[in-house]
């Protein structure tokens, strides 16, 4: 799949579970409004769509992030190949990874200020999909997240966005170098995070 390739959208009925073997995916959902949400990012080795074993339509739209190779497994194919009990536990634990992460979103957007759940949100990605740098506590995120996107997640506005980012810099917090879309301080971001003035 090319960037920006729509892999299936709201109300698609397809069927499949979606495993990233390379590239980048990201998952979208709206609200009534048409406000964008977005719900995560999927890099190499992650699985997506696993909503499909239920049935109903789509409540999401995904998209390639990057170039990306997919392999698709039609819903009925892996509800059988969980019949394998090894195989269902690890399901059961990445499905179980999954709502924490969605509850861990959930309790941000209701309990931190906008700054902070940037602040969060960029601590996760780069724990997903960055690469640590030599010294250990720099984290690469090396594919171009936009500002559109991460205002998504944060339920804030783009240009509030670039502006704590610009903070974020000042502070020490996060770092533009070339080949990569950002690099975060770890141990700063989670100081931040955790009451330190910025």
């Amino acid at each position: 799949m090319e960037k920006d390739e729509s892999i299936y959208s709201v109300g698609s009925r397809d069927s499949g579970v979606y495993l990233v073997e390379s590239g980048q995916v990201k998952t979208v959902a709206y609200s009534r409004d048409g406000k964008r949400c977005l719900l995560s990012i999927h890099p190499e080795g992650d699985t997506f769509g696993e909503l499909a074993l239920f049935g109903p339509p789509r409540a999401e739209s995904a998209m390639a992030m990057t170039r990306t190779v997919l392999r698709q497994v039609p819903a009925s194919r892996l509800r059988q190949a969980l019949s394998d009990d090894a195989l269902l536990q690890d399901f059961i634990v990445k499905l179980g990874e999954r709502v924490v992460e969605q509850q861990q979103m959930i309790t941000n957007l209701l309990t931190m200020d906008s700054e902070r759940r940037l602040a969060a949100i960029l601590l996760h990605l780069a724990q997903k999909v960055g690469n640590r740098a030599d010294c250990g506590y720099v984290v690469e995120i090396r594919d171009r997240i936009t500002q559109e996107d991460l205002s998504g997640m944060v339920g804030t506005t783009r240009s509030r966005v670039g502006y704590f980012l610009k903070r974020f810099r000042d502070a020490g917090l996060v770092e533009s170098v070339p080949d990569s879309f950002l690099c975060i301080n770890e141990s700063r971001m989670t100081a931040f995070l955790e009451g330190c003035a910025c």
